[in-house]
């Protein structure tokens, strides 16, 4: 089911209007190498079959997990050796899977191939290329980022592939509730979606029957079917469950319900921003570790994708679920945003103005201001905040994990202030 033109291609329109550099690659004959970033099972091997073929180019392929130096220098030596050959017109497409697990060396033993046009290098990578692929190579590649595919992209191809002679051909008919469940199981992963459907194939084939049914896929994926619809009233409900669990300290139900979205094919980029949210709003200095816990979790979410992104968000869940709680951090702008929307917005006390434009000091502006560092305690006794808020304490600290030596320092900090 693998597509044989740009026009077969799902998803990544992006990459495939008039006039875009996959498009000239591919029906102008331009050479250029490119580097495809994105994640697992979304057209990254297609792309590069497709440059190949849709080009009349030779088509040469190595995996960055079994190939060295030796195989990539045999591979340029020779498409060097084609070129030089009089009346060849045929150029070589060298398409590298996981170009991220090549060391730095064997990134090096690419440039002359590419830097000479020797070859077409397709280099694709689920990583952050960034990181991965070394600045040289990077320099001397277009870099193509594809995005995980849609629902409706997915459906597409399952259609395609029940009905084209390349597929099953309309021998099944797939059951609502089992397109529906193949659509959360595959996420996003057109590979992932096609293999879960040939084997629901063979096991309805087994069984004689000509509809593939939930149980059936079920059964053929070992993956049963979790109650959860990405938009609708069970994404919201477990996500809600989640917060609630870990604001309640349960790090197992949190877990639990982690698990739920995880196995549902809910978007980790979801789960990590209202990890992130949390971390915060039900956190906050109680643990101040807290947010940087959470937002690492959302940036390895990012590098790294999932399967294995899940345990950086459980690492995230726990930390959260067992962390000292406050709310004090919300309550505190919320409470100063609404004296601002009911209109406390006093003029900024003179001695606080900006006085380094030429005249402000001749009106008044920073004449008083006494610096915080001349002051042995590093705190002065003098007014910030307008008139009209001067006695507003928004912050008020619990007592609890971290948040205790806040308080007690907070305590001392206002008493000085006002004591003026």
């Amino acid at each position: 089911m693998r597509p044989r033109s740009l026009d077969e291609l799902v998803g990544q329109q992006h990459l495939l209007a008039p006039g875009s550099p996959l498009r000239r690659l591919v029906e102008g004959d331009q050479p250029m190498s490119l580097l495809l970033w994105g994640p697992p099972g979304t057209g990254k091997t297609t792309i590069a079959a497709v440059v190949s073929h849709a080009t009349n180019r030779k088509f040469v392929e190595l995996s960055a997990v079994t190939a060295g130096v030796k195989d990539v220098r045999q591979v340029i030596d020779s498409a060097r050796r084609d070129l030089a050959r009089p009346g060849n017109t045929v150029e070589t497409v060298l398409f590298i899977d996981e170009v991220h697990r090549f060391t730095k060396a064997q990134q090096d033993a690419l440039l002359p191939g590419v830097e000479n046009r020797w070859v077409t290098l397709v280099a694709a990578t689920t990583e952050n290329p960034f990181f991965s692929v070394i600045s040289p190579l990077l320099s001397r590649s277009l870099l193509l980022t594809l995005e995980s595919l849609t629902d409706d992209d997915i459906a597409v191809l399952l259609d395609r592939a029940l009905t084209d002679e390349r597929g099953l051909g309309d021998e099944f008919e797939l059951a609502d509730d089992a397109r529906a469940h193949l659509l959360r199981m595959a996420g996003g992963d057109a590979r992932r979606a096609l293999t879960y459907l040939e084997a629901a194939a063979g096991g309805a084939r087994a069984k004689q029957a000509t509809t593939i049914d939930l149980k059936t896929l079920e059964t053929a994926v070992d993956r049963a079917a979790v109650r959860y619809d990405r938009a609708g009233d069970q994404h919201y409900d477990v996500a809600s469950a989640l917060i609630k669990s870990i604001r309640g300290s349960d790090v197992d139900a949190a877990m639990h319900y982690l698990a739920r979205m995880v196995e549902a094919g809910e978007d980790p980029r979801f789960i990590a921003r209202r990890l992130v949210i949390s971390a915060s709003e039900d956190i906050g200095m109680g643990d101040p570790t807290a947010l940087g816990v959470a937002v690492a979790a959302a940036e390895a979410v990012q590098l790294i994708g999932m399967p294995e992104a899940r345990i950086n968000l459980a690492q995230a869940v726990v930390a959260l679920a067992l962390a000292p709680k406050s709310n004090a951090v919300i309550m505190a702008i919320d409470a100063a945003i609404a004296d601002v929307k009911a209109g406390k917005v006093g003029p900024v006390p003179s001695h606080l103005r900006d006085a380094h434009y030429a005249g402000a000091k001749k009106i008044g502006h920073g004449a008083s201001y006494q610096y915080s560092h001349n002051d042995p305690r590093g705190v002065v006794a003098q007014q910030y905040a307008p008139d009209v808020v001067d006695d507003a304490e928004y912050y008020q600290p619990t007592r609890r994990g971290g948040e205790a030596a806040y308080a007690d320092r907070l305590e001392k900090i206002r008493k000085i202030l006002k004591d003026r």
